[in-house]
């Protein structure tokens, strides 16, 4: 803790001993046997994936100022970059997946995929004999490494995804995204991640992929359910609120991390979000230290 505020433990992607690829099954018992000091109850920060599924018991996590509870059937997709804690895990158990960005072939559209959903008894025992199936393929992988490993583990792990993923309606929209529309969001999407900071703008990023503003409105909307400016504003937003929760950087500070010209243009904004003013935000966010909770999709 600094001046109240938690720190957050930056988590890289070191696979286990004879784990050479870039994907992992291990299970909640060896998350909890992993860390006998319990530090994931506090405030972390992967750069890789994780997902997990419930098989039994309850428990709770948070992830980016938003609570879920666990039950049977909950299934929790962290990204990378993403601040969480498992919070309470202890009567958890069900399978964990670790895998890096980019391991997961780019056909599998998630995007829009929640970080918290249900399953139903059926998808449930499916997803749960699809994560088994990528772990006997790793063990057998890691003891007896073939050309073909990464290609077939990165198939069974969408094999995974896709059976574990939430159904969502079929739409035009959708049909277009998993066309050219998903690769001009996908390119949207990496451009935003890495130029957030420097670029508030819809029109520059248009312009260095090639695109107009138009088309990439109409591809965030596919692959996300929002408008190009929306998503920009809300990763803006979103890492504004992990800076103000998790560091004691002073709001004028934030404002420079962030790319705005001075505090009142970066207040502003956050205003416009929240409703809030930034240091106001902050003093709450400290005091309650309670997180709502969110309803499971699905």
């Amino acid at each position: 803790m600094e001046n109240g505020h938690t720190a957050v433990r930056q988590l890289r992607y070191l696979p286990a001993v004879g784990s050479p690829y870039g994907v992992e099954v291990i299970d909640f018992a060896a998350l909890r046997a992993m860390d006998p000091q319990r530090r994931r109850v506090l405030p972390q920060r992967p750069d890789f994936h994780v997902l997990a599924l419930v098989a039994s018991g309850t428990g709770s996590h948070e992830a980016d100022f938003l609570g879920y509870r666990l039950t049977r059937g909950s299934a929790v997709w962290i990204r990378p970059g993403m601040v969480h804690r498992w919070s309470d895990v202890d009567a958890c158990d069900g399978p964990l997946v670790l895998f890096r960005p980019g391991f997961l072939p780019a056909t599998v559209a998630e995007a829009a995929a929640p970080v918290c959903w249900h399953l139903d008894r059926q998808p449930l025992d499916l997803a749960l004999l699809a994560a088994a199936h990528l772990g006997r393929e790793h063990e057998a992988a890691a003891r007896t490494p073939r050309p073909v490993s990464p290609a077939l583990l990165s198939h069974l792990l969408a094999a995974l995804v896709l059976r574990a993923l939430p159904d969502a309606p079929a739409s035009a929209d959708t049909t277009r995204a998993a066309g050219g529309y998903g690769e001009v969001f996908r390119a949207y999407r990496a451009a935003v991640e890495e130029h957030f900071t420097d670029r508030h703008h819809v029109a520059d990023y248009a312009r260095a992929l090639g695109y107009d503003v138009r088309t990439l409105t109409r591809a965030t909307r596919s692959a996300a359910g929002t408008g190009a400016k929306t998503f920009l504003d809300q990763r803006i937003l979103l890492e504004a609120k992990r800076l103000l929760a998790h560091t004691d950087m002073p709001v004028a500070g934030c404002a420079r991390r962030l790319g705005f010209r001075d505090t009142a243009n970066f207040a502003t904004f956050f205003r416009r979000q929240t409703a809030t003013p930034p240091a106001a935000w902050r003093t709450a966010y400290g005091a309650s230290g309670v997180l709502p909770v969110a309803p499971p999709a699905g």
